[in-house]
Protein backbone atom coordinates (compact mmCIF):
# COMPACT_ATOMS: atom_id res chain seq x y z
CA UNK A 1 0.00 0.00 0.00
CA UNK A 2 1.08 3.53 -0.70
CA UNK A 3 1.58 5.94 2.23
CA UNK A 4 -0.15 8.70 0.25
CA UNK A 5 -3.94 8.85 -0.07
CA UNK A 6 -5.49 8.51 -3.53
CA UNK A 7 -5.91 11.81 -5.45
CA UNK A 8 -9.70 11.85 -5.09
CA UNK A 9 -9.89 11.09 -1.39
CA UNK A 10 -12.08 12.94 1.05
CA UNK A 11 -10.93 16.36 2.29
CA UNK A 12 -8.14 16.34 4.83
CA UNK A 13 -9.24 18.12 8.04
CA UNK A 14 -5.60 18.57 9.04
CA UNK A 15 -4.71 20.48 5.83
CA UNK A 16 -7.64 22.69 4.70
CA UNK A 17 -5.29 25.07 2.87
CA UNK A 18 -3.95 22.18 0.77
CA UNK A 19 -7.48 21.02 -0.06
CA UNK A 20 -8.46 24.54 -1.13
CA UNK A 21 -5.36 24.79 -3.30
CA UNK A 22 -6.08 21.42 -4.92
CA UNK A 23 -9.65 22.48 -5.62
CA UNK A 24 -8.48 25.74 -7.26
CA UNK A 25 -6.04 23.78 -9.44
CA UNK A 26 -8.80 21.32 -10.40
CA UNK A 27 -11.19 24.18 -11.27
CA UNK A 28 -8.57 25.96 -13.35
CA UNK A 29 -7.77 22.77 -15.22
CA UNK A 30 -11.46 22.19 -15.97
CA UNK A 31 -11.85 25.77 -17.27
CA UNK A 32 -8.80 25.31 -19.50
CA UNK A 33 -10.21 22.07 -20.94
CA UNK A 34 -13.57 23.74 -21.54
CA UNK A 35 -11.91 26.72 -23.26
CA UNK A 36 -10.02 24.36 -25.56
CA UNK A 37 -13.22 22.47 -26.34
CA UNK A 38 -15.18 25.63 -27.14
CA UNK A 39 -12.30 27.35 -28.93
CA UNK A 40 -10.95 30.83 -28.49
CA UNK A 41 -12.72 33.93 -29.71
CA UNK A 42 -11.68 34.61 -33.28
CA UNK A 43 -9.99 37.82 -34.34
CA UNK A 44 -13.04 38.87 -36.35
CA UNK A 45 -15.34 38.22 -33.44
CA UNK A 46 -13.16 40.34 -31.15
CA UNK A 47 -12.99 43.14 -33.70
CA UNK A 48 -16.75 42.93 -34.10
CA UNK A 49 -17.22 43.38 -30.36
CA UNK A 50 -14.86 46.37 -30.31
CA UNK A 51 -16.74 47.87 -33.25
CA UNK A 52 -20.09 47.28 -31.57
CA UNK A 53 -18.89 48.99 -28.39
CA UNK A 54 -17.51 51.90 -30.41
CA UNK A 55 -20.72 52.37 -32.36
CA UNK A 56 -22.86 52.02 -29.25
CA UNK A 57 -20.98 54.97 -27.71
CA UNK A 58 -20.64 57.13 -30.84
CA UNK A 59 -24.21 56.97 -32.15
CA UNK A 60 -25.92 58.38 -29.00
CA UNK A 61 -23.11 60.92 -28.62
CA UNK A 62 -23.49 62.21 -32.20
CA UNK A 63 -27.29 62.21 -31.98
CA UNK A 64 -27.08 64.22 -28.77
CA UNK A 65 -24.77 66.76 -30.41
CA UNK A 66 -26.96 67.02 -33.52
CA UNK A 67 -30.16 67.48 -31.50
CA UNK A 68 -28.45 69.99 -29.19
CA UNK A 69 -27.18 72.09 -32.11
CA UNK A 70 -30.62 72.04 -33.71
CA UNK A 71 -32.25 73.21 -30.44
CA UNK A 72 -29.56 75.90 -29.93
CA UNK A 73 -30.09 77.29 -33.45
CA UNK A 74 -33.87 77.00 -33.31
CA UNK A 75 -34.39 78.46 -29.81
CA UNK A 76 -31.37 80.45 -28.58
CA UNK A 77 -30.96 80.42 -24.81
CA UNK A 78 -28.23 81.14 -22.26
CA UNK A 79 -27.80 77.37 -21.79
CA UNK A 80 -25.97 75.19 -24.28
CA UNK A 81 -28.24 72.34 -25.26
CA UNK A 82 -25.42 70.96 -27.37
CA UNK A 83 -23.22 70.51 -24.32
CA UNK A 84 -26.02 69.11 -22.15
CA UNK A 85 -27.14 66.60 -24.77
CA UNK A 86 -23.53 65.67 -25.47
CA UNK A 87 -23.25 64.49 -21.83
CA UNK A 88 -26.59 62.69 -22.09
CA UNK A 89 -25.33 60.97 -25.26
CA UNK A 90 -22.09 59.93 -23.56
CA UNK A 91 -24.01 58.53 -20.58
CA UNK A 92 -26.41 56.60 -22.84
CA UNK A 93 -23.52 55.38 -24.98
CA UNK A 94 -21.55 54.13 -21.98
CA UNK A 95 -24.61 52.35 -20.63
CA UNK A 96 -25.21 50.79 -24.04
CA UNK A 97 -21.57 49.64 -24.29
CA UNK A 98 -21.77 48.14 -20.80
CA UNK A 99 -24.98 46.33 -21.80
CA UNK A 100 -23.39 44.81 -24.93
CA UNK A 101 -20.29 43.68 -23.04
CA UNK A 102 -22.42 42.07 -20.32
CA UNK A 103 -24.56 40.37 -22.94
CA UNK A 104 -21.46 39.05 -24.73
CA UNK A 105 -20.04 37.58 -21.50
CA UNK A 106 -23.18 35.55 -20.75
CA UNK A 107 -22.75 31.80 -21.31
Amino acid sequence: MSPHPPPHSSPNPDRPDRDAFEQRVRDKSQRRVQARREGDRSLWSSLGLVGMVGWSVMVPLLLGIALGRWIDHRWPSPYSWTLMLLFVGVALGCWSAWYWIQKEQEP
